[in-house]
């Protein structure tokens, strides 16, 4: 499967006309893609981020008119925000057009922030997720503890710091109990979430080398115990705020403060 994404440029002189979401923009890069792949359509074709001025019926005209003319298969969207990803599920959905296949997300025992919108709305509107990033730019190897330097240090991000840190704690003592990789723990953590999951969610891991690549393939061999699931679970535990939290609680308590949550059952009269 092909999925490639546009938006942005590589280019030291970005030439005008030639970045952003617009209809002609994203034309353009399927054209040039195509070209450099040199095959005859594109599978999944994803904006890489929103670029603040595109409205998002000109993205799914764009996707529309590709699919017809043979030259992606389906649209998604990278690093969108859920509400404009829900509405674009909305409008597909009462249009009766298959446009959009599914969306692009960070996600990790570092990063869970998708589990407050993003991954509930993935599976409401029936929409895939390829997860990116899932060792955290590498902070989940323990290669930054050990002083060495990767994707992070070149981008001048703190590697560790409050929970990532407790995070990473935990990740190396399951490793430890379990005689596995930081790498396979990792790993194995997200395959059981995603086995979990009411939607499909695909890891992106982007080895660098045929031994990154194995290393990655042996954590779908490994079965941690529960209690190893439950302490990374724990560890790397988000807040996810109102109103999720106070849904949760009142769910939980059958009431919401005074007033009974559910309506009371009607009781026909014999």
């Amino acid at each position: 499967m092909v999925i490639t994404k546009y938006s942005g440029s590589r280019s030291a002189e970005v030439r005008p006309g030639t970045t952003g979401n617009s209809r002609k923009t994203m034309i353009r890069s399927v054209e040039e893609s195509l070209r450099r792949l040199q095959t005859d359509y594109i599978d999944v074709l994803m904006p890489h981020f929103p670029d603040g001025v595109t409205p998002m019926p000109e993205i799914l005209a764009g996707f529309e008119d590709l699919i017809r003319a043979g030259k992606i298969r389906y649209g998604g969207l990278s690093n969108f925000p859920a509400w404009r990803i829900a509405g674009a599920a909305v409008r597909t959905e009462l249009n009766d057009r298959a446009l959009l296949a599914g969306i692009q997300t960070e996600y990790s025992l570092a990063e869970r922030s998708a589990e407050r919108e993003i991954l509930p709305m993935a599976q409401a509107h029936g929409l895939g997720v390829v997860l990116y990033s899932p060792l955290a730019g590498g902070l989940l190897t323990g290669k930054y503890r050990r002083g060495e330097q990767g994707r992070l240090t070149a981008r001048g991000v703190p590697a560790e710091g409050g929970q990532r840190a407790a995070v990473l704690d935990a990740v190396l003592r399951v490793a430890d109990e379990a005689g596995a990789s930081p790498v396979h723990i990792a790993l194995a953590w997200l395959r059981q979430r995603a086995s979990l999951a009411q939607t499909s969610l695909v890891p992106i891991v982007g080895p660098r080398t045929i031994d990154h690549l194995e290393s990655y393939l042996g954590a779908l061999d490994l079965a941690l115990d529960p209690g190893h699931y439950r302490l990374l679970d724990e560890a790397s535990a988000i807040q996810l705020g109102t109103p999720h939290e106070d849904v949760a609680a009142a769910l939980a308590a059958g009431t919401d403060g005074d007033r009974s949550l559910l309506d009371t059952p009607v009781v026909p009269v014999a």
